[in-house]
Protein backbone atom coordinates (compact mmCIF):
# COMPACT_ATOMS: atom_id res chain seq x y z
CA UNK A 1 0.00 0.00 0.00
CA UNK A 2 2.57 2.33 1.17
CA UNK A 3 4.44 1.31 -2.41
CA UNK A 4 1.98 2.19 -4.32
CA UNK A 5 1.22 5.66 -2.52
CA UNK A 6 4.24 6.83 -3.11
CA UNK A 7 4.36 5.92 -6.91
CA UNK A 8 0.71 7.58 -7.65
CA UNK A 9 1.69 10.28 -5.68
CA UNK A 10 5.25 11.06 -7.87
CA UNK A 11 2.89 10.83 -10.61
CA UNK A 12 0.26 12.82 -9.60
CA UNK A 13 1.77 15.88 -7.52
CA UNK A 14 4.08 17.08 -10.64
CA UNK A 15 0.72 16.44 -12.97
CA UNK A 16 -1.71 19.00 -10.47
CA UNK A 17 1.34 21.54 -9.98
CA UNK A 18 1.60 21.67 -14.13
CA UNK A 19 -2.44 22.10 -14.63
CA UNK A 20 -2.72 24.22 -11.73
CA UNK A 21 0.54 26.70 -12.54
CA UNK A 22 1.96 25.93 -15.89
CA UNK A 23 -1.32 26.10 -18.04
CA UNK A 24 -2.76 29.70 -19.13
CA UNK A 25 -6.23 30.21 -18.03
CA UNK A 26 -7.90 28.89 -21.25
CA UNK A 27 -6.24 25.22 -20.47
CA UNK A 28 -6.29 25.49 -16.63
CA UNK A 29 -10.24 25.96 -16.29
CA UNK A 30 -10.28 22.82 -18.99
CA UNK A 31 -7.85 21.17 -16.33
CA UNK A 32 -10.20 22.06 -13.18
CA UNK A 33 -13.37 21.05 -15.08
CA UNK A 34 -11.89 17.62 -15.69
CA UNK A 35 -10.82 17.07 -12.07
CA UNK A 36 -14.21 18.06 -11.11
CA UNK A 37 -15.97 16.22 -13.93
CA UNK A 38 -14.18 13.10 -12.39
CA UNK A 39 -15.33 13.95 -9.25
CA UNK A 40 -18.70 14.31 -10.28
CA UNK A 41 -18.90 10.86 -11.53
CA UNK A 42 -17.36 9.49 -8.24
CA UNK A 43 -20.01 11.44 -6.54
CA UNK A 44 -22.68 9.68 -8.67
CA UNK A 45 -21.89 5.96 -7.31
CA UNK A 46 -21.82 7.64 -3.73
CA UNK A 47 -24.73 8.84 -4.46
CA UNK A 48 -26.15 4.90 -5.59
CA UNK A 49 -26.97 6.23 -9.02
CA UNK A 50 -27.31 3.58 -11.68
CA UNK A 51 -24.92 3.14 -14.18
CA UNK A 52 -26.69 5.21 -16.38
CA UNK A 53 -27.00 7.68 -13.93
CA UNK A 54 -23.28 7.88 -13.46
CA UNK A 55 -22.82 8.75 -17.05
CA UNK A 56 -25.90 11.31 -17.07
CA UNK A 57 -24.78 13.04 -13.80
CA UNK A 58 -21.26 14.37 -15.46
CA UNK A 59 -22.76 15.09 -18.14
CA UNK A 60 -25.16 17.27 -16.24
CA UNK A 61 -22.36 18.94 -15.00
CA UNK A 62 -20.31 19.41 -18.08
CA UNK A 63 -23.18 21.01 -19.27
CA UNK A 64 -23.63 23.33 -16.24
CA UNK A 65 -19.94 24.33 -15.99
CA UNK A 66 -19.80 24.85 -19.89
CA UNK A 67 -23.03 27.50 -19.15
CA UNK A 68 -21.64 28.85 -16.04
CA UNK A 69 -17.66 30.03 -18.21
CA UNK A 70 -20.16 31.23 -20.81
CA UNK A 71 -22.13 33.92 -17.99
CA UNK A 72 -19.48 34.21 -15.88
CA UNK A 73 -19.86 37.62 -13.96
CA UNK A 74 -18.26 38.65 -10.50
CA UNK A 75 -21.56 38.92 -9.16
CA UNK A 76 -22.93 35.52 -10.25
CA UNK A 77 -20.08 34.26 -8.59
CA UNK A 78 -20.63 35.85 -5.95
CA UNK A 79 -24.10 34.77 -5.44
CA UNK A 80 -22.72 31.33 -5.97
CA UNK A 81 -20.53 31.18 -3.31
CA UNK A 82 -22.81 32.93 -0.95
CA UNK A 83 -25.32 30.04 -1.49
CA UNK A 84 -22.28 27.49 -0.86
CA UNK A 85 -21.67 29.40 2.49
CA UNK A 86 -25.33 28.40 2.95
CA UNK A 87 -25.23 25.10 1.89
CA UNK A 88 -22.31 24.11 4.30
CA UNK A 89 -24.46 25.45 6.97
CA UNK A 90 -26.89 22.30 6.32
CA UNK A 91 -23.32 20.43 5.95
CA UNK A 92 -22.65 21.04 9.49
CA UNK A 93 -25.97 20.27 11.04
CA UNK A 94 -26.27 17.33 8.60
CA UNK A 95 -22.72 15.53 10.09
CA UNK A 96 -24.01 16.72 13.77
CA UNK A 97 -27.11 14.77 13.38
CA UNK A 98 -25.46 11.84 11.55
CA UNK A 99 -26.92 8.77 11.67
CA UNK A 100 -29.97 10.41 10.95
CA UNK A 101 -30.25 11.03 7.25
CA UNK A 102 -33.89 11.51 6.46
CA UNK A 103 -33.38 14.83 4.99
CA UNK A 104 -30.63 13.71 2.23
CA UNK A 105 -30.96 9.70 2.54
CA UNK A 106 -32.78 9.88 -1.25
CA UNK A 107 -30.19 9.45 -4.39
CA UNK A 108 -31.89 12.27 -5.67
CA UNK A 109 -30.61 14.54 -2.89
CA UNK A 110 -27.34 13.40 -3.07
CA UNK A 111 -27.01 14.19 -6.49
CA UNK A 112 -28.08 17.84 -5.47
CA UNK A 113 -25.95 17.60 -2.00
CA UNK A 114 -23.07 17.03 -4.69
CA UNK A 115 -23.60 19.80 -7.22
CA UNK A 116 -23.44 22.44 -3.91
CA UNK A 117 -20.35 20.84 -3.16
CA UNK A 118 -19.02 20.69 -6.65
CA UNK A 119 -19.85 23.84 -8.46
CA UNK A 120 -18.63 26.58 -6.31
CA UNK A 121 -15.69 24.52 -6.05
CA UNK A 122 -15.23 24.92 -9.53
CA UNK A 123 -16.05 28.87 -9.38
CA UNK A 124 -13.71 29.49 -6.64
CA UNK A 125 -10.61 27.71 -8.61
CA UNK A 126 -11.62 29.57 -11.87
CA UNK A 127 -11.25 32.80 -9.57
CA UNK A 128 -8.36 32.17 -7.86
CA UNK A 129 -6.32 32.16 -11.07
CA UNK A 130 -8.26 34.08 -13.57
CA UNK A 131 -9.78 37.00 -11.47
CA UNK A 132 -7.96 40.34 -11.78
CA UNK A 133 -7.61 40.82 -7.93
CA UNK A 134 -5.88 37.04 -6.84
CA UNK A 135 -3.73 34.96 -9.01
CA UNK A 136 -1.43 31.75 -8.59
CA UNK A 137 -0.09 32.95 -4.96
CA UNK A 138 -3.55 33.10 -3.66
CA UNK A 139 -3.79 29.65 -5.11
CA UNK A 140 -1.07 28.26 -4.03
CA UNK A 141 -1.74 29.73 -0.68
CA UNK A 142 -5.74 27.89 -0.62
CA UNK A 143 -3.35 24.60 -1.61
CA UNK A 144 -0.96 25.20 1.59
CA UNK A 145 -3.64 25.95 3.97
CA UNK A 146 -5.39 22.39 3.78
CA UNK A 147 -1.83 20.96 3.31
CA UNK A 148 -0.58 22.91 6.64
CA UNK A 149 -4.28 21.97 8.16
CA UNK A 150 -4.17 17.94 7.27
CA UNK A 151 -0.17 17.86 8.63
CA UNK A 152 -0.81 19.94 12.45
CA UNK A 153 -3.92 17.89 12.58
CA UNK A 154 -2.26 14.74 11.94
CA UNK A 155 0.28 15.32 14.52
CA UNK A 156 -1.61 16.82 17.03
CA UNK A 157 -4.02 14.33 17.01
CA UNK A 158 -1.71 11.16 17.03
CA UNK A 159 -0.07 13.28 20.22
CA UNK A 160 -2.80 14.86 22.23
CA UNK A 161 -5.81 13.21 20.53
CA UNK A 162 -8.55 12.82 23.63
CA UNK A 163 -11.73 14.04 22.22
CA UNK A 164 -13.68 12.56 19.42
CA UNK A 165 -15.02 15.24 16.36
CA UNK A 166 -17.45 13.66 15.33
CA UNK A 167 -16.93 9.94 16.12
CA UNK A 168 -20.26 8.26 14.42
CA UNK A 169 -18.81 10.13 10.76
CA UNK A 170 -15.15 9.90 10.92
CA UNK A 171 -13.75 8.05 14.73
CA UNK A 172 -9.89 8.76 13.69
CA UNK A 173 -10.64 12.63 14.00
CA UNK A 174 -10.37 14.63 17.11
CA UNK A 175 -10.88 18.29 18.58
CA UNK A 176 -6.96 18.37 19.55
CA UNK A 177 -6.74 17.16 15.62
CA UNK A 178 -9.08 20.28 14.26
CA UNK A 179 -6.70 22.72 17.07
CA UNK A 180 -3.32 21.91 15.61
CA UNK A 181 -4.64 21.68 12.33
CA UNK A 182 -5.77 25.59 13.13
CA UNK A 183 -2.55 26.37 14.73
CA UNK A 184 -0.37 25.40 11.89
CA UNK A 185 -2.97 27.42 9.86
CA UNK A 186 -2.43 30.62 11.68
CA UNK A 187 1.09 30.25 11.89
CA UNK A 188 1.36 30.03 7.66
CA UNK A 189 -1.25 33.35 7.24
CA UNK A 190 1.41 35.25 9.38
CA UNK A 191 4.26 34.12 7.52
CA UNK A 192 2.26 34.97 4.29
CA UNK A 193 1.55 38.08 5.30
CA UNK A 194 4.69 39.01 6.14
CA UNK A 195 6.14 37.99 2.82
CA UNK A 196 3.26 39.98 0.78
CA UNK A 197 4.10 42.74 3.33
CA UNK A 198 0.58 43.22 4.73
CA UNK A 199 -0.13 45.65 7.30
CA UNK A 200 -0.69 44.44 10.73
CA UNK A 201 -4.29 45.15 10.65
CA UNK A 202 -4.55 42.76 7.32
CA UNK A 203 -2.52 40.01 8.69
CA UNK A 204 -5.15 40.05 11.72
CA UNK A 205 -7.35 39.73 9.00
CA UNK A 206 -5.80 37.10 6.66
CA UNK A 207 -5.70 34.72 10.01
CA UNK A 208 -9.15 35.20 10.82
CA UNK A 209 -10.21 34.15 7.10
CA UNK A 210 -7.43 31.52 7.42
CA UNK A 211 -8.78 30.17 10.30
CA UNK A 212 -12.44 30.23 9.89
CA UNK A 213 -11.44 28.14 6.49
CA UNK A 214 -9.48 25.76 8.18
CA UNK A 215 -12.67 24.81 10.22
CA UNK A 216 -14.51 24.62 6.65
CA UNK A 217 -12.33 22.34 5.02
CA UNK A 218 -12.56 20.00 7.97
CA UNK A 219 -16.36 19.89 7.53
CA UNK A 220 -15.51 19.23 3.89
CA UNK A 221 -14.07 15.74 4.73
CA UNK A 222 -16.84 15.04 7.20
CA UNK A 223 -18.96 15.27 4.73
CA UNK A 224 -17.36 13.19 2.08
CA UNK A 225 -16.71 10.84 5.02
CA UNK A 226 -20.66 10.75 6.26
CA UNK A 227 -21.82 9.64 2.96
CA UNK A 228 -19.50 6.92 2.25
CA UNK A 229 -20.28 5.56 5.72
CA UNK A 230 -23.97 5.93 4.16
CA UNK A 231 -23.09 4.17 1.43
CA UNK A 232 -20.94 1.35 2.53
CA UNK A 233 -18.24 2.54 1.09
CA UNK A 234 -14.39 2.99 1.72
CA UNK A 235 -13.04 5.26 -1.28
CA UNK A 236 -14.76 7.36 -3.42
CA UNK A 237 -13.27 5.50 -6.43
CA UNK A 238 -9.96 3.42 -7.15
CA UNK A 239 -8.66 5.41 -9.97
CA UNK A 240 -5.97 6.63 -7.44
CA UNK A 241 -4.30 3.20 -6.18
CA UNK A 242 -3.06 3.91 -2.43
CA UNK A 243 -4.87 7.22 -2.25
CA UNK A 244 -8.51 5.84 -3.22
CA UNK A 245 -10.65 8.14 -5.90
CA UNK A 246 -10.24 12.13 -6.42
CA UNK A 247 -12.85 13.53 -3.86
CA UNK A 248 -10.97 11.93 -1.31
CA UNK A 249 -8.03 14.36 -2.54
CA UNK A 250 -10.09 17.07 -3.14
CA UNK A 251 -12.79 16.47 0.01
CA UNK A 252 -11.21 19.57 2.16
CA UNK A 253 -10.34 21.91 -0.76
CA UNK A 254 -14.51 21.89 -2.06
CA UNK A 255 -15.26 23.59 1.12
CA UNK A 256 -12.02 25.28 1.75
CA UNK A 257 -11.85 27.26 -1.90
CA UNK A 258 -15.33 28.80 -1.85
CA UNK A 259 -15.29 29.89 1.44
CA UNK A 260 -11.69 31.05 1.13
CA UNK A 261 -12.71 33.02 -1.94
CA UNK A 262 -16.06 34.69 -0.56
CA UNK A 263 -13.84 35.94 2.52
CA UNK A 264 -11.19 37.31 0.52
CA UNK A 265 -14.60 39.43 -1.44
CA UNK A 266 -16.21 40.35 1.69
CA UNK A 267 -13.40 41.50 3.48
CA UNK A 268 -11.43 43.18 0.07
CA UNK A 269 -7.99 41.26 1.38
CA UNK A 270 -6.02 41.35 -1.75
CA UNK A 271 -3.41 38.71 -2.07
Amino acid sequence: MLKQRIITASILAPLALWGLFGLGDSYYILFVSAIVLVASWEWANLSGADKMGCLLYPASVGVLLLGLNTVRTDTLDLVILSISAIGWLFAFRFVRQYPDKKRWSGVMRRLLMGLAVLIPCWVAFVELRTSEWLGKEALLYILLLVWCADIGAYFAGKNFGKQKLAPKVSPGKTREGVYGGMLATGALAVLAGLYWQLTAGQIFVLVLVTLIVTAVSVLGDLLESMVKRFRGIKDSSNLLPGHGGVMDRIDSLTAAAPIFVLSLKLTGLSL
